[in-house]
């Protein structure tokens, strides 16, 4: 066990804290996690309008896609090949944290 770190069992009435995936990654891009027993905390609330402008987002870009690719150059299309990689990575974070995982 860690120094710092104990594990006990909840006790009754207790309900067992979770580690939330945050849909951002540290400087190192490694990820990160809060543990918290208040769901409606500033940085849960934060975390929840990081994922909800990440799915909007990603919206507006399939929207996009599906409207450009008919005519779409070369660039247009490696330009759009990495936006709609980049919208996937963040939805797929998003769908883990809520306990989605593919």
């Amino acid at each position: 066990m860690s120094a710092g770190f104990e594990s006990r069992e909840p006790e009754a009435g207790q309900r067992l804290r979770e580690a939330r995936l945050l849909p951002w990654s540290s400087l190192e891009g490694k990820s990160s996690y809060l543990i918290t027993d208040d769901r409606g905390g500033r940085l849960s609330r934060l975390a929840d309008l990081a994922e909800a402008t990440q799915l909007g987002m990603g919206a507006r870009l399939l929207a996009h896609a599906d409207d450009m690719l008919p005519n779409a150059t070369e660039t247009q299309l490696r330009f759009l090949a990495e936006r709609l990689t980049e919208a996937l990575r963040d939805i797929l974070r998003v769908a883990e944290s809520r306990g989605r995982t593919p």
